[in-house]
């Protein structure tokens, strides 16, 4: 029977993170639907676009949640259950994949920035904090979000295996799962890629980043 735990921790991971609040917190406070402007992209950066702050942080904070709450779930709770590191593992994937790919939402999902952080904050607080910093310096000192959301993931199962004995003690399944993350970001941010490549990117701050809704809706009717 404990066999079954496991799994069922995985299902309950994967649909948790399948709740995409890009889109359910733009409706809930009347904007436009992020999948429709911008990078079309359910994520926080895309619901930023929408000129509502409020939106994009609200935003951040679930998505990184859902990573974090089926991790740490298992971390305090698990052992009586038999739930040991490698559902620590599994748990975190799946609520990855379910930010990838919703099953509410048409398996439509975003690039998974924030909540493989809440994952990873999940794993160890300090480990999170390494990898939002990491974001942080690449992205005030080249001021592409693309960039520093690629650099922290790779960076993210350097951290954990590097400081492995001192910190924590580091486990091949929780670094397997990280490394599967971040090849999944990559491959979610390849269109970005290419435009970092052909030096089209759009940096922060910049006038085509702060485009929304309504500013391609004007760019529309011009073109028309």
């Amino acid at each position: 029977m404990t066999a079954v735990y496991p799994l069922l921790a995985a299902v309950a991971a994967y649909l948790l993170g399948s709740l995409s609040f890009a889109v359910i917190v733009t409706r809930v406070m009347g904007l436009s639907d992020p999948r429709t402007y911008g990078s079309k992209n359910p994520g926080a950066t895309n619901v930023l676009r929408s000129g509502s702050k409020a939106a994009a942080i609200v935003t951040l904070l679930l998505d990184a949640m859902k990573g974090w709450l089926p991790v740490a779930l298992v971390m305090w709770f698990g052992h009586p259950y038999g739930l040991e590191d490698g559902t620590v593992a599994l748990v975190g994937l799946a609520a990855f994949l379910g930010h990838l790919w919703p099953v509410f939402f048409r398996f439509e999902g975003g690039k998974g920035v924030a909540t493989a952080l809440g994952v990873l904050v999940g794993v160890s607080g300090w480990l999170g904090l390494a990898t939002a910093l990491t974001w942080i310096i690449i992205a005030f000192f080249f001021r592409y979000s693309s960039l520093a959301s690629l650099v922290a993931a790779v960076f993210a199962p350097v951290y954990y295996l590097l400081v492995d004995g001192v910190v924590w003690y580091a486990e091949g399944t929780i670094a397997a799962s990280m490394v599967v993350m971040a090849l999944l970001l990559a491959w979610r941010h390849k269109e970005n890629i290419q435009r970092l490549m052909a030096g089209k990117e759009s940096r922060l701050g910049s006038k085509k980043d702060k485009q929304g809704p309504e500013a391609s809706s004007s760019s529309g009717k011009a073109h028309k």
